[in-house]
């Protein structure tokens, strides 16, 4: 019988809501698979929350509050724990960051920017002071530090599977300065030369005007539903619905079948690293 790991609520406010729920859930002598019994979530999921490692969703918490009689306490502690985790990451997206790091799938639609898995701190820093032009030097690099330790997510060599289809305006139309654009896209190339991402480049004259507005990114997990995130430079929304989410997934699917093989998109991309370093990029 595998040793009961203890948790340390004074550790951080995530792990103090766990190591609360975890009290009271025992307390009512309630195993996780009884607390989970009636919603829609995994034992696994579950014990994650209690060791602080995923943010309890508010679904959850009502759920939680509900069989343990706790007077919604677990609902009201959800915004304490949300911000906990958001760290230098917007509000909106902080809970997508750390989707991120769970899923067994993710697949990108990017109409406009190079996707912040992808981007090399140069071109993250470029993004970060367009759309945050009030933010201290600290607060930029802090942002910047973020966005590559999500990056890391690659350093497994299989999971997350990652697809993404880019619009070849996003390679065509640089940011930063020359050099700066052949390096990061030469980074893009390296990983999918890894076999860490799937990319394909979706030509300029593809019928997409519908979604040329619109970001999409869809996450698989092996223990909760699916999902799809689109944002803007300043909100995000979490689209579960299972409808929806179909009519999104047939879209993504015709924007791949319009795209580039993945085999000529890396030949565009290593081709526009060469135009760049020689000053012959497109316009």
């Amino acid at each position: 019988m595998a040793a009961r790991k203890e948790i340390d609520g004074s550790a951080s406010v995530p792990q103090f809501y766990g190591k609360e729920l975890r009290f009271k859930r025992e307390e009512a002598g309630l195993t996780l698979e009884g607390l989970v019994e009636g919603s829609f979530f995994g034992v696994t999921y579950l014990s994650e929350i209690e060791h602080g490692k995923r943010r309890m969703p508010m679904d959850l918490a009502r759920h939680v509050d509900r069989v343990l009689r706790t007077d919604g306490f677990f609902e009201r502690r959800c915004e304490d724990v949300r911000k906990a985790k958001q760290g230098a990451h917007a509000a909106y997206f902080a809970a997508i960051a750390e989707a991120e790091k769970r899923a067994l799938v993710i697949e990108r639609w990017s109409n406009a920017l190079i996707p912040g898995l992808l981007q090399t701190p140069a071109y993250a820093r470029a993004v970060v002071r367009f759309t945050e032009p009030l933010d201290t030097p600290e607060e930029v690099q802090a942002r910047i530090d973020a966005r590559m330790e999500r990056a890391k997510l690659f350093d497994d060599p299989k999971k997350p599977e990652y697809w993404v289809i880019m619009h070849e305006s996003v390679v065509r139309e640089s940011t930063i300065s020359t050099e700066e654009m052949a390096q990061q896209l030469d980074h893009i190339a390296a990983l999918v030369r890894r076999g860490r991402v799937s990319l394909q480049i979706l030509p300029w004259n593809a019928p997409t005007q519908p979604f040329m507005e619109l970001s999409m990114m869809f996450m698989e997990f092996e223990d909760e539903p699916p999902l799809m995130y689109t944002e803007g430079p300043y909100h995000g929304q979490t689209i579960d619905d299972p409808s929806l989410l179909r009519q999104y997934r047939k879209a993504y699917d015709r924007l791949r079948a319009a795209a580039l093989s993945p085999e000529a998109s890396l030949v565009l991309i290593e081709q526009a690293v060469e135009d760049y370093r020689h000053g012959q990029q497109r316009t």
